[in-house]
């Protein structure tokens, strides 16, 4: 591990993400409304492990640490609350090996927040803990307009992790952090000594309102043991020739337009952060 090597900015969002799945992930994958970029994935597995080692991911949605992380040789173990998820994730493993991914990844569908219970047998052997957390009601899915100009209604889909209820992502954000908390908790006791915790997240608007979805998470890690090394950030949109790319989505889109025709300095977000944590007393 040489984590000299990595970079304030990564260049994460050089390929659109659907390009970077095609092919590498089964076509039904595209389903799932908050799907982590395979490329941020792969580099945080790159650096952070070493081939042979195990990467956890406690809410994997379509697989995309089990898969990243068998194709770089390491192990992986995930859970998914859905089970529909977990099959996909499953799916997308069996599709990794069959294209020569030496790696080896179990899935189990439940709540993460028992993790250690769960996979009890993994306790102190992760090299890393790589996730995100869920973003509830708020992700965009795919959009389609009423005509080519994009005049007529706009149509969602994709855009909900499910109807269940009991998953974290239909509660109101402090009762999401509250059981996210947990569930970083329990990675905590999967982790080797010297292991990495690694969060991808992005800050949200409620209401219009920015949320400071990563500055929250921080604190919610630190209340569960963890200590931030390292607040990176992982690029969505592309770099070409010195200029940036834009990646967004047509709400994230929309979502500034409306603001900046208000007079309010609103972007589109064109970075996630990446939080590299430690369990307190590992960070030296």
């Amino acid at each position: 591990m040489n984590e000299s090597v990595l970079p304030s900015v990564l260049a994460t969002g050089q390929l659109q993400s659907r390009v970077q799945r095609r092919g590498r992930y089964v076509a039904e994958s595209m389903r799932h409304p908050g799907k982590m970029l395979p490329s941020i994935a792969a580099q945080v597995i790159s650096v952070f492990t070493e081939p042979g080692e195990l990467v956890v991911d406690p809410m994997c949605g379509i697989g995309t640490t089990l898969v990243e992380a068998t194709h770089l040789g390491r192990h992986a173990a995930g859970m998914e609350y859905e089970a529909d998820f977990a099959g996909l994730t499953a799916a997308n493993v069996q599709h990794a090996r069959s294209q020569g991914a030496t790696g080896f990844a179990r899935v189990a569908c439940g709540d993460a927040r028992n993790i250690a219970t769960v996979f009890a047998d993994l306790r102190g052997t992760a090299g890393l803990v790589l996730t995100s957390p869920p973003y509830g009601v708020r992700t965009h899915g795919h959009v389609r307009c009423g005509s080519r100009e994009g005049g007529g209604p706009v149509e969602k889909s994709n855009h909900r992790y499910s109807k269940d209820k009991g998953n974290l992502a239909h509660r109101p954000l402090p009762q999401l952090m509250e059981g996210f908390g947990q569930i970083l908790g329990g990675c905590g006791e999967l982790l080797r000594p010297g292991g990495v915790v690694a969060v991808t997240v992005r800050p949200i608007r409620v209401s219009g309102r920015l949320v400071d979805l990563p500055g929250q998470v921080i604190e919610t890690a630190e209340a569960a043991g963890l200590v931030l090394t390292h607040r990176l950030a992982a690029l969505l949109c592309g770099l070409r020739d010195g200029r940036l790319v834009p990646r967004a989505s047509f709400f994230q889109m929309l979502e500034a337009w409306r603001g900046q025709e208000k007079g309010q300095p609103v972007c589109a977000a064109a970075h996630e952060d990446l939080l590299i944590l430690r369990k307190r007393g590992d960070e030296d």
